[in-house]
């Protein structure tokens, strides 16, 4: 049996997720995983919260909670959120956790074994104020470049320009507000990414069958030399990792910890222990290690644009660099961004629609088809309420809930609930039959490409498909003069039902659940759309479902619209 690894991109603790957030990383990778489970498949789909660093910090004082309290209680969220979206992980975990603490000094220890980490002198922001040297997003001042009061000393949010804190015009302290900042000497690790620039280059040189959006943002970091400079690992911070080697103490660290982006990424594979910590599955070696058994799994790794530079060079630099036997990503599917009504989603201004929003609205199918057949793959894409409207009335409602609901409620008022006898197929369910097989190897060669927008068209092509031949074929005039052409009619469009549960299962689960039940169907990829004809006999009982989707009214949109037009509360 083909084993795949599937990790998203681990979303900060730092509050609730937008939309873009969620199709940028969780929502496709969760396609995936439910696509190959279905297909037979073993496959582990790991996520987990990014816990460390400034953003946790800030967030939770401005909570004014603990920060482990104010994780802790976050976690809880995104976790109760990500089941609301039906993301189907099979742990989702914390890089606060045990497991990803002794990882990550573990993976300290043998680069400093490897002579890979060096101690450098490097001047940094000092707070007389706060007593403390402050992280680059505990300060803030006005941009250089375009005068943004509110500018970050690693970059301003405005014009997007990368900065240092003491580029920043009135830098002040976002701790206390205090402008009694100097700069002062400190000593930090850094991970010497120069010297494994050539093993890095032959190993995305290889990825061949890469996304351009990936390949090319590795290879311009790689190429211009900025993603491969000798980077800090250790920060001046109460809250992470403790800067240890291996288990034993790191002279002249006692009082930092791990940098949050070397720790984060380790936690993919943290999470792996902690899904048999908790007790959900056995011997997470074998999908990790390729002297334990993970010389045949297939890794992929589903992320946003921004995030691809760490793990091209900065997380595989750690893993090459260990010199152990640690599974790399054989394939990284990258997303460029989703807009918002002209604009940008944003969570630190609070801008768009967020996942507990979503979820107040509308069940998360609605969400879940809109985005991925919107999914942002070769360029940024844009969600206007309009579009979202308009595609959800007519995919969801019209094509396929239309479907659903017409012949089912045919067949009870003629036949009654069970599938009807009589009748044979003639040259126009064998057309169908052919069309709907072309559709199904295309369907399945883009899902197997993760090739996310292609396959939704393919999808709602095989949907229409349904409603054409029922148009076409008209049981309801066909039963006026020939019930048992009727019978046939009916009868293969009510197989065609658990055939679009199925294949629709992955975008929409909860619907396709929903189709299955109500025809009293069990789950199975169909190898054939010859599937379609007998998978429920003439005498199988089913029940009318409910409404699989409904409307959305221009009064509702309009009001959500003016609802989300400012900021969230």
């Amino acid at each position: 049996m083909a084993r795949t690894l599937i990790t998203s991109a681990i979303p900060y603790i730092n509050g609730i997720k937008h939309l873009g957030n969620l199709i940028g990383s969780q929502l496709p990778a969760d396609l995936h995983a439910r696509y190959l489970r279905a297909r037979g498949q073993e496959v582990l789909f790991l996520c987990a919260t990014d816990e460390h660093g400034t953003p946790a910090e800030l967030a939770a004082a401005k909570a004014g909670k603990p920060v482990a309290e104010y994780c802790a209680e976050m976690w809880a969220i995104q976790a109760d959120l990500a089941k609301g979206f039906r993301l189907s992980f099979d742990h989702f975990g914390r890089s606060s956790s045990p497991q990803n603490h002794k990882l990550t000094q573990h993976f300290a220890g043998r680069l400093a074994d490897a002579g890979l980490i060096e101690e450098v002198s490097e001047k940094q922001v000092y707070s007389n104020t706060d007593g403390r040297f402050l992280p680059d997003r505990y300060i803030e001042g006005t941009c250089p470049n375009c005068g943004y009061e509110h500018a970050r000393g690693d970059q301003c949010e405005n014009c997007t320009i990368q900065l240092t804190p003491t580029q920043l015009i009135n830098p002040r302290s976002t701790i206390s507000g205090s402008t009694d900042l100097e700069v002062r000497e400190t000593k930090h690790l850094h991970l010497r990414q120069s010297q494994l620039r050539d093993q890095l280059s032959a190993w995305i040189e290889s990825k061949t069958d890469w996304p351009i959006l990936t390949t090319s943002i590795a290879k311009k970091w790689l190429n211009d030399g900025d993603g491969l400079q000798d980077r800090g690992i250790t920060r001046d911070l109460d809250w992470g990792v403790p800067v240890k080697r291996g288990d034993q103490p790191w002279p002249g660290m006692e009082d930092k910890v791990f940098y949050v982006w070397f720790d984060a990424p380790i936690e993919y594979i943290a999470c792996g222990a902690e899904w048999v910590e908790a007790g959900k599955g056995t011997d997470w070696e074998r999908w990790w290690r390729t002297d334990k058994g993970a010389g045949d799994v297939r890794y992929v790794q589903f992320m946003g644009k921004d995030n691809v530079p760490f793990h091209t060079l900065s997380f595989p630099a750690t893993i090459l660099g260990s010199g152990e036997p640690w599974k790399l990503v054989d394939y990284i599917k990258s997303f460029n961004y989703l807009n918002y009504d002209g604009g940008q989603f944003s969570t630190s201004q609070g801008r768009g629609v967020f996942m507990d929003q979503a979820l107040e609205i509308l069940p998360s199918d609605y969400w879940r088809w809109w985005l991925l057949s919107h999914a942002p793959e070769t360029s940024d894409a844009e969600f206007t309420w309009e579009a979202f409207q308009q595609d959800v009335n007519k995919d969801l409602a019209d094509v396929l809930g239309n479907f659903v609901s017409r012949i089912t409620k045919f067949c009870r008022s003629k036949f009654g609930e069970a599938v009807p006898d009589g009748g044979t197929y003639g040259p126009q369910e064998k057309a169908l039959i052919a069309d709907l097989q072309t559709r199904l190897e295309r369907y399945q060669a883009h899902m197997d490409a993760i090739e996310i927008r292609k396959a939704a068209a393919e999808l709602r092509a095989i949907w229409t498909l349904g409603n054409e031949y029922l148009q076409s074929a008209a049981p309801w005039t066909a039963f006026k003069t020939d019930p048992d052409r009727a019978a046939a009619i009916t009868r293969l469009a009510l197989n065609l039902i658990p055939f679009y549960a199925t294949l629709s299962a992955p975008f929409i689960p909860d619907a396709a659940t929903q189709m299955h039940d109500a025809m009293g169907a069990e789950p199975g990829w169909p190898e054939h759309a010859d599937a379609a004809l007998t998978a429920l006999p003439a005498g199988h009982a089913f029940t009318v479902p409910d409404v699989l989707f409904s409307k959305i009214s221009d009064e509702d949109r309009e009001g959500w619209q003016a609802r989300f037009a400012g900021q969230r509360v």
